[in-house]
């Protein structure tokens, strides 16, 4: 692949008269773990759902693996694809989201196996030996007939980042998986998607967590207002900051 893996080119969004993204430009390569931290409201969850066209964007380009998000390009006009089409890109791209959204009446093979074998056609036997290598690596391999009431909030998300790789994504994206956990839940889910950093995968990251950010990200991204404030080395931003916004937001989490 030539160029980066994701790259927002410009990009609006709106709801209603609330702008909440304003001319974005944005990339992450191959490989990359992004996080993106900022105020509530900044942008950060809308710009992850728009790479996932969960929310469709108003302006601009944006380009996830060379195609366009939403949107396919013929001579020098982008036009919309069908939802068929834009459902069998996002198979490509994995999100995890603050709340579990774990199928309650499944147990945990079978939130994982269900959209291999439903989506993407696989086979039951090679997606049940997929998930259980999977659950294995989140820690779970003995919790496979287990209903995801039985589990406690870290393992239901822990779960949830198995079975969004169950898809095998090319790209990971995480909407402040920790947020919904009790404290003492919030290593065990860490561990985990620092693991998944290590591994090579690319991630874009909305969190507050700022030990992780610092401890697994390669560039830090810093958003307010619906505006790209600054971003840089995770030692250069957290220690030193150029922004009087992004030194006044710092100064109350860290």
């Amino acid at each position: 692949m030539n160029g980066p893996l994701v790259e927002a080119i410009a990009v609006r969004k709106s709801f209603g008269r609330n702008e909440v993204l304003k001319s974005i430009d944005f990339s992450v390569a191959e490989g990359e773990v992004v996080c993106l931290i900022g105020p509530s409201g900044s942008g950060k969850s809308t710009m992850l759902r728009c790479i996932n066209h969960l929310e469709s964007i108003d302006g601009g380009e944006l380009i996830v693996d060379g195609d366009h998000v939403g949107y396919e390009r013929r001579g020098d006009v982008l036009h919309e694809i069908k939802e068929s089409v834009a459902c069998r890109r996002r198979t490509e791209i994995g999100m995890v989201f603050q709340q579990f959204n774990l199928f309650p009446h499944m147990t945990v093979m079978e939130n994982l196996i269900e959209a291999p074998v439903r989506v993407k056609k696989e086979k039951r036997s090679v997606a049940r030996a997929r998930a259980a290598d999977l659950l294995a690596r989140v820690g779970l391999a003995d919790k496979a007939t287990a209903y995801p009431k039985q589990l406690s909030g870290g393992q239901q998300q822990r779960v949830a980042i198995a079975r969004a790789l169950a898809m095998q994504p090319k790209l990971m994206l995480f909407d402040e998986p920790t947020s919904a956990l009790d404290p003492e839940l919030v290593g065990e889910v860490i561990e985990v998607m620092d693991d998944l950093a290590k591994s090579g995968m690319t991630m874009i990251v909305v969190t507050h967590e700022m030990q992780f950010a610092r401890a697994a990200a390669d560039r830090i991204v810093f958003m307010a207002d619906g505006h790209i404030v600054e971003q840089g080395k995770p030692e250069t931003l957290l220690n030193s900051p150029q922004n009087e916004r992004t030194r006044s937001f710092l100064a109350r989490v860290l």
